[in-house]
């Protein structure tokens, strides 16, 4: 059978060796400022609030975003390795060819964004929120995404790979052909009408079939 967690790629930033060093603590971003072809790194962003602020080729290397706010954030060919942006507000961000490697998102609000070509690898997200959002070819992996609400979003080639995804809201999110057999889904929430085409490891569709009524005598 035709592995399906392969049948996409995900596409790399694309990123130059030659980055100039950029120091953002204690700096104020502001509406609309632009960054590139940089790299941020063992410092902390604190207390700011911008709206479509862009970063491109850059990347963030042990930086903790903290009390940040950047609503309609545009992120194009960025890596986020060790970082933690907790909490942090990217409501409307979009988001293509970024990848966050080993990084806490915890309670990161990324509602109503679009992300495209995304890399999330070993990554701690429980409470994140990416709800009414867009991803497509999107893909999770070895994440811990625990009480995550992708509730009335839309998916096209996403896949998640041994993924935590416990008391996840999916509601309102259609998960046909999404394979969730690798991923521990005890207490999701969602809908029977979205679960059609999921694909679903034995015990997954035990689970699945109380939603549709289904008494499964073993």
């Amino acid at each position: 059978m035709k592995d399906k967690k392969k049948e996409f790629k995900v596409l790399s930033p694309m990123i130059p060796d030659d980055l100039d060093e950029l120091c953002l603590t204690g700096l104020s971003i502001e509406d609309e400022d632009s960054f590139s072809m940089s790299i941020v790194s063992d410092c902390n962003i604190e207390n700011q609030t911008a709206e479509q602020v862009r970063f491109k080729q850059t990347i963030f290397r042990k930086v903790d975003f903290v009390d940040v706010s950047f609503e309609g954030i545009d992120l194009s060919n960025v890596i986020f390795e060790n970082c933690d942006l907790s909490n942090t507000d990217f409501n409307g961000a979009i988001i293509h060819r970024v990848e966050f490697i080993n990084c806490k998102i915890m309670g990161m609000n990324l509602s109503e964004a679009s992300l495209q070509n995304v890399l999330l690898d070993s990554c701690l997200g429980g409470y994140a929120s990416f709800m009414f959002s867009y991803l497509k070819q999107v893909k999770f992996k070895n994440c811990i995404l625990t009480n995550v609400d992708f509730r009335d979003s839309k998916f096209d080639k996403v896949v998640f790979v041994d993924t935590n995804l416990q008391e996840a809201s999916m509601s309102g999110t259609k998960l046909k052909g999404i394979d969730l057999s690798e991923c521990e889904i005890e207490g999701m929430k969602v809908r029977a009408e979205d679960i059609y085409g999921v694909v679903a490891s034995p015990v997954q569709a035990i689970y699945f079939s109380k939603l549709l009524g289904v008494v499964v005598v073993i």
